[in-house]
């Protein structure tokens, strides 16, 4: 990490990279929302090796937003590093500590009460919890879980939503809302399910396009 950070700061420097001098965290906000879907997207193909060097990415704009922090005086990749390594010991008593767990759901539940903690008992607001950059299903997801929205009838209210939602923008996010809640009570993850589809036609909108060519 450190012959990143070094050379960021070259790139960085004076004498440096011109594009690289630049930037801001806001300019760099879409880099680092891509390259952690291209990320994502190198595990659901199972490509170990773009895995590899998007995770390489995705380390990058760790360096540039903690090298762009530093020179303002604001906090340094260090600071970033220490941070989350206190936060993992701290959540994780039952490996750093004496407490004792019976499984993954107790986990959860005391990061949560920890998590709680941290911030002098006061829960954080639903809108903090849901990023604004997740994908509008992941969102919906989530806002779903946070307000433990039964999972049983979601088939049901799938085929109301369809059955009753008017032709309008309401109705359409209220289908897509209800088909959320279809994909979670089946226990798939919906913006995952949807991103594999969309590859998927384009894949065969691909081969389509070559075999015209061809012809």
């Amino acid at each position: 990490m450190q012959e990143l950070l070094k050379i960021m700061r070259r790139l960085r420097a004076p004498e440096g990279c011109p594009w690289d001098q630049e930037q801001t965290h806001a300019s760099l906000r879409p880099y680092l929302l891509e390259e952690a879907a291209e990320a994502a997207d190198a595990i659901t193909a199972g490509d170990l090796t773009e895995l590899r060097g998007e995770l390489g990415d995705v380390l990058l704009q760790v360096a540039f937003h903690s090298v762009i922090a530093e020179e303002a005086g604001e906090f340094g990749y260090h600071d970033v590093e220490q941070g989350i390594v206190d936060k993992l010991v701290r959540r994780h008593p039952h490996v750093f500590g004496g407490v004792q767990v019976s499984g993954s759901e107790e986990v959860v539940s005391n990061w949560q009460v920890i998590k709680t903690a941290e911030q002098g008992g006061r829960p954080r607001r639903a809108a903090d919890q849901v990023p604004r950059a997740l994908g509008a299903l992941a969102r919906e997801a989530q806002a779903q879980k946070l307000a433990q929205r039964s999972k049983d009838p979601a088939q049901t209210h799938l085929r109301q939503a369809l059955d009753e939602a008017p032709d309008t923008e309401a109705g359409v996010a209220a289908v897509l809302a209800a088909a959320v809640a279809w994909a979670r009570g089946l226990g798939v993850d919906p913006e995952v399910a949807l991103r594999a589809h969309t590859d998927a036609q384009l894949r065969a909108l691909d081969a389509a396009n070559l075999d015209g060519a061809s012809s």
